[in-house]
């Protein structure tokens, strides 16, 4: 299995490397590195490895250069400004040592007073000129840095190059737009051709051209290697994280050319599964792999999961919202933030990465709004324990935007506040907010309107019993469990692998080991929307 992350914090392809061992698979998960190092460890039976990957191909030619004419004071790039500002607080580091062992000798009265006062004065000039000097380096280094930074990749020349290259090359044209994506090949290829597998589950579309050039590699060797590529997402429909003309042209044509390599897709949802079969003229849709918890997973030797509310240093009959997952602006956190001094005595309980910068600055408008001390920050839990942590809240809140990937599938925490019993309060995209109002687990409000959100919020807060009784609807539950998706998967890989060994059936006894299901795998309740999938 491919990833290009770190593994850590992405539970879908954790509870997929986990049960694909489980049943009985050899699974080495390669991901990538965030350390100059190697690491290793296990996740259940499948072997984790995280491979170093040098990235100096994402780095464009214009940052290797200097701008005389608009920054002539930059640094060259390769490491100076660094140096000289290291050099300027090792001079001021040895200044203040200078200036003590002074205080401590005249003191003592080793030193005559005048030749005190004289040295003091050298010691301040020369403090003077390092600040001076670290003032002159501080200046150098952010225009380097402007000149790094001030490319936006989206003037004219830039689309007027990308489309230049796309005549000349069509779908190769990714070599010359994003070559950053050949630091994928060469840190994770060598290492696949080693590993010499059957079967290579690619995770998204960046991994997507490594799997099927190791696929390729194999087949000149005389070496069968099925490729099942795991679509987390409609890459038309992403917001580029890199705001220029060349990323989203050049990710697209590098999942054009790979596409036709997959002996298999799977996905997260029945819409984007059509999505998919359109934009690549699959020859049938793709599986549907939805990303339910995995509360099976949990260790047996794992302790209790921590008490939300303890957490947030609330008693039992304080109002709490939940939200868990990835923290950014397109999922919509600022507008619970802002709801907050229209919802009194109503607590708000955010579980994401806390070291964000967008996080930092939600708790600032929290302050500035009075409500500091009703805004909770807390850390990620393991996602086993994900369930029975958000459990203890009231209401699970998911204010994501209207974007076209949000559209199209339920999210992960979608299917972890149904499995804590939580009412919710779903912004209006388009498969949750149907699902939503079919079940009648929650109330859905205008993406972005905060009036809306607190119509919502109150509307469930006034009878939070009638919400959660949609979940005691017979059926609702069973196809969003975990279990149910690791039979796809298994089906999956046998059908590509046929002739591969029948594992022995785990040990019911074993912790971790999956469960007869009463109901017929990933089957939707019928009056229900079948667009069910999970991106975070």
């Amino acid at each position: 299995m491919l990833v290009d992350n770190k593994v850590e914090g992405d539970s879908r392809v954790q509870k997929i490397a986990r049960s694909a061992a489980e049943a009985g698979w050899d699974v080495t998960l390669l991901g990538r590195s965030p350390h100059e190092a190697e690491s290793r460890w296990q996740l259940g039976a499948a072997e984790v490895r995280l491979l170093p990957m040098p990235n100096p191909l994402d780095r464009r030619r214009h940052e290797f250069r200097r701008s005389w004419l608009r920054w002539p004071l930059a640094y060259r790039p390769g490491g100076i400004a660094e140096h000289r500002a290291q050099w300027v607080r090792a001079w001021q580091a040895d200044l203040t040592v200078r200036a003590a062992l002074l205080e401590q000798r005249a003191r003592a009265g080793d030193l005559d007073p005048a030749r005190v006062r004289r040295v003091r004065r050298g010691l301040r000039l020369r403090s003077a000129a390092a600040r001076l000097l670290g003032r002159w380096v501080w200046l150098r280094t952010k225009m380097m840095n402007r000149v790094r930074s001030g490319r936006k990749f989206r003037n004219p020349w830039d689309r007027a190059y990308t489309l230049f290259w796309q005549a000349v090359r069509g779908d190769r044209a990714w070599r010359r737009l994003e070559p950053g994506l050949w630091d994928y090949e060469l840190a994770y290829g060598p290492e696949i051709d080693r590993l010499r597998p059957d079967l290579i589950h690619a995770h998204d579309f960046r991994m997507l051209g490594v799997g099927a050039r190791a696929k390729i590699r194999a087949a000149a060797q005389g070496r069968r290697v099925a490729l099942v590529w795991d679509a987390h997402e409609f890459l038309p429909g992403i917001k580029p994280w890199r705001d220029h003309a060349r990323w989203l042209p050049a990710h697209r044509a590098h999942e054009r050319e790979y596409a036709p390599y997959a002996d298999a897709v799977v996905t997260v949802s029945a819409d984007l599964a059509e999505l998919l079969r359109r934009e690549h003229r699959l020859p049938e849709p793709p599986a549907v792999l939805l990303n339910a918890p995995a509360v099976e997973h949990r260790p047996a030797d794992d302790a209790a999961p921590p008490d939300i509310r303890a957490e947030c240093g609330i008693g039992a009959d304080v109002p709490l919202l939940v939200y868990g997952g990835a923290a950014a602006p397109q999922r919509g956190l600022d507008t619970l933030v802002d709801a907050l001094p229209r919802l009194p005595g109503v607590h708000v309980a955010l579980v994401v990465n806390p070291a964000l910068r967008y996080v930092e600055q939600l708790a600032a408008r929290a302050a500035a709004l009075g409500a500091a001390d009703r805004l909770h920050v807390l850390p990620y839990v393991p996602h086993w324990q994900v369930v029975p942590f958000l459990a203890g809240a009231d209401v699970g809140v998911i204010p994501i935007h209207r974007w076209p990937n949000h559209e199209i599938a339920l999210i992960t925490k979608f299917f972890e506040y149904s499995h804590a019993r939580l009412p919710l309060v779903v912004s209006d995209v388009r498969t949750m907010a149907a699902t939503v109002r079919a079940t009648g687990q929650g109330e859905v409000f205008r993406a972005g309107d905060v009036d809306d959100f607190v119509r919502a919020v109150t509307a469930v807060l006034a009878d939070p019993a009638r919400h959660r009784a949609a979940y005691d609807r017979p059926g609702l539950l069973a196809g969003w469990t975990w279990q149910a998706q690791a039979q796809v998967l298994e089906r999956v890989y046998r059908r590509l692998l046929p002739d591969a060994g029948q594992p022995a059936k785990p040990d019911p006894s074993t912790p971790g080991a999956p469960t007869p299901q009463p109901s017929t795998p990933g089957a939707p309740t019928p009056d229900l929307p079948t667009t069910q999938g999970a991106i975070r």
